[in-house]
């Protein structure tokens, strides 16, 4: 199983280095289109917003095909996509190729992770998840911020010719080296449907887009930030997308090992990110060297907050997996956009050194929410432990 992880990793890595490296290369993108800032990170945020839309209704429409066809043509769109924006287009087809690969990433997603655990013992399927979402940590230190030094060296089109590039091992992986896996038993639609219903699901569901959106609130403005606030260049700005990434590789795999002994305290563990960065990068102010301390800790608590996040709601639906795992992508990349579309319009009328602010609020919202879940699973376990 694990040789699918690898696999599904490597897809995750092209899927990964496509929606996040525009973050490195958004001041570039600003500057080139003359456009503000915030109109920029609609690269990012509409990017985001597709996803939360459709992810869940494009993994009901695809969970009876074969799970290789489906990985491979959404990484053939991703390919094809990132060809086309390396050309520089209009905006308004730079945003169009933007959107068209954003519709099946939930799909790859869900279905990587699925073929990453099939067949897996339960002690093993978040360590092997975990191996899968690495591809998240791994583009961070690699693909994403060499896109972003590269645009530097360059132009900010030599980012997407780095996407293209990736997609195209990825590509070639899956075809080569994962085999037919034609799906032996559909779930009918009802079955997962209704998990909709489920109130510890649900709240799983708020937890999840408030701690997204508290995160990306700042981290979508990457690079802007660390340029304005702390006074970094393009070159330094790759630098600290790689110490990011590094470190987020070291937090995936020991949030793997934490999440298979308790998924709640991990979540929280690492939760307490958004309310603590946000103090920190205050208190460092202009000091590089505590910037570069505050950075280190900010990529360990983030990287594993889309694994956390998959992990706690499909803990609260364990029957439903890929709908789940849709859904949290979902969600999540919900949560992308409002903390994108929030960060702008904060840094349009105050400022971007106050970012990290909205991270603190939605965080706490993030906290409340798995209080509420605590509470109504206890309840709900006092009620199914009454006599009759």
């Amino acid at each position: 199983m694990k040789k699918y992880a690898y696999i599904g990793c490597l897809g995750f890595i092209a899927v990964i280095t496509t929606e996040f490296g525009i973050i490195g290369i958004l001041p570039q993108v600003a500057e080139y289109y003359k456009i503000s800032i915030d109109k920029a990170g609609y690269l990012l945020s509409a990017f985001a917003l597709v996803i939360a839309l459709t992810g869940p209704f494009m993994t009901l429409l695809t969970s009876g095909i074969n799970r290789k066809k489906v990985m491979t043509a959404s990484i053939l769109m991703f390919l094809i996509t990132g060809i086309i924006s390396s050309f520089s287009p209009p905006f308004w087809l730079l945003m169009l190729v933007r959107i068209l690969p954003a519709f099946l990433q939930p799909v790859y997603i869900a279905t990587a992770l699925s073929v990453a655990i099939s067949g897996a013992d339960n002690s093993k399927k978040n360590e092997l998840m975990s191996t899968v979402f690495n591809g998240v940590a791994i583009a961070m230190v690699t693909t994403v911020p060499f896109a972003t030094w590269i645009s530097g060296l360059y132009s900010w089109e030599y980012s997407f010719m780095i996407q293209a590039a990736v997609s195209l091992v990825a590509l070639g992986t899956i075809h080569f080296l994962l085999p037919s896996m034609p799906v032996k038993e559909k779930k009918s639609y009802g079955s997962q449907i209704k998990i909709l219903k489920q109130p510890p699901f649900i709240l799983s569901t708020l937890t999840n887009f408030f701690m997204i959106t508290a995160w990306f609130s700042t981290y979508s403005y990457f690079a802007d930030y660390l340029g304005k606030a702390k006074g970094m260049d393009t070159s330094m700005v790759s630098y600290m997308l790689f110490l990011f990434g590094i470190i987020g590789i070291i937090a995936n795999k020991i949030a793997g090992k934490m999440l298979n002994k308790n998924v709640t305290v991990t979540l929280a563990f690492f939760l307490s990110g958004t309310i603590l960065i946000p103090v920190l990068l205050y208190v460092s102010d202009g000091n590089l060297l505590a910037t570069i301390f505050v950075i280190g800790i900010w990529g360990f608590l983030y990287s594993p907050s889309f694994l956390n996040a998959s992990t706690y709601m499909i803990s609260a639906a364990p029957d439903a997996l890929e709908f789940a795992n849709s859904l949290a992508t979902s969600f999540g990349n919900l949560g992308v956009t409002l903390g994108t579309t929030i960060g702008g319009w904060i840094i349009i009328t105050k400022g971007v050194e106050y970012t990290p602010w909205i991270g603190f609020i939605f965080g706490i919202l993030a906290f409340l929410m798995m209080i509420v879940r605590n509470i109504v699973e206890k309840k709900g376990e006092v009620i199914s432990g009454c006599p009759e």
